[in-house]
């Protein structure tokens, strides 16, 4: 794992205690005393070496946050993975985090709704299942291997479901109508490339490199799943206990977001090369540039969080017998900041869930 700094381990007291805290004030700001001012914080960052954390990279190596934040001081940790960056937020060691749909569920539902929210979106897309030639369809499948990154992860769930929605079946232990092996997507690579897999439900870049250097092909394309094409797939959570306690500085924050996402669009060309670069510098190897303009066309970089399509998610985990019910969903989510930027910008605020 990538880390700037040591991270403590997740126990079950650390967990407890940061539900109890929780549950001690409302989840939107109007438990501060607004007639003080907040005293200058240090607010503990983490994001992903990824190409679908673009803004978050951006936000820190353009400077963004640590203009947007002010007098408060921002740290910065870099994870590979979603659970991890749960183990974080529950022990402390983190304050926010980008993260995918799927991890934040689980914080979610080990807090009994408590412990975080999402307070802004950041990318949208960036997904697919990509097979080898001779597959045609999910009845092709049947009898092979296919490869996703991680057990109950968000590409793990997509392509149970949509196996499952095409009348196959599978189980966590890679048994079934089809084996699903979940591996590091650079195994997951060389394991195409030698036909060991017949395919793998997979994020960007991972897919343009499965078809660029392992020629396959996109079979799905997630966004063709989900109405208008749109679903998360990351987005920025804080805990709960922090935004309760810092709703100024966690407003600063997701000001450094929309300033970043406002960059990330405008200047396409300039991004992937400061995100390229950023990924060289953490992990010492870059990607290469006909991978990275490629599938950037695959993504949205947006402040919706899309709440709807998490729900829908969570949905499909429960139907893969990856999750049991999470009860109201719709309470992880605080866009009252968020909102209360967009509209102060002038741009429209996003639906609440």
């Amino acid at each position: 794992m990538f880390r700037l700094r040591s991270i403590a381990a997740l126990s079950l007291v650390a967990l407890l205690s940061l539900g109890a805290v929780a549950c001690g004030g409302s989840s939107d700001s109007a438990g501060s005393d607004s007639t003080k001012p907040e005293a200058p914080t240090t607010i503990r960052l983490g994001y992903f070496p990824n190409l679908t954390h673009a803004t978050a990279i951006v936000g820190v190596e353009n400077g963004i946050f640590a203009e947007k934040l002010g007098d408060n001081t921002l740290e910065t940790s870099l994870f590979n993975a979603g659970p991890a960056a749960v183990e974080a937020l529950f022990s402390g060691a983190l304050d926010a985090t980008y993260i995918g749909p799927n991890p934040t569920i689980t914080a979610y539902a080990k807090s009994n709704g408590e412990a975080v929210r999402v307070i802004s979106g950041a990318t949208s897309g960036g997904a697919a299942l990509v097979v080898s030639s001779e597959i045609n369809s999910a009845s092709d499948l049947k009898g092979k291997k296919v490869a996703s990154p991680q057990l109950s992860g968000t590409q793990d769930v997509a392509l149970r479901w949509w196996l499952k929605e095409n009348g196959l079946k599978t189980d966590p232990q890679g048994g079934g109508d089809v084996s699903i092996v979940p591996q590091e997507n650079s195994a997951t690579l060389d394991a195409f490339k030698s036909g060991a897999i017949a395919g793998a439900w997979v994020p960007e870049p991972w897919a343009t490199r499965l078809v660029q250097e392992g020629g396959g092909k996109v079979l799905v394309d997630e966004r063709t799943l989900w109405p208008g094409g749109q679903f998360v797939t990351t987005q920025l959570v804080v805990r709960t206990e922090f935004l309760n306690k810092h709703p100024d500085a966690v407003r600063r924050l997701i000001e450094g977001q929309v300033a970043a996402n406002e960059f990330v669009n405008a200047n396409p060309d300039q991004t992937q090369k400061i995100v390229n670069d950023a990924i060289t510098k953490y992990t010492g190897k870059g990607i290469a540039a006909g991978v990275i303009s490629a599938a950037w066309k695959n993504l949205t970089f947006t402040n919706d969080p899309y709440p709807a399509t998490l729900i829908e998610s969570a949905d499909h985990a429960v139907g893969v017998g990856l999750l049991e019910p999470v009860k109201n969903l719709k309470d992880l989510y605080d866009l009252s900041i968020l909102n209360s930027v967009l509209v102060a910008m002038g741009s429209k605020p996003i639906a609440e869930p």
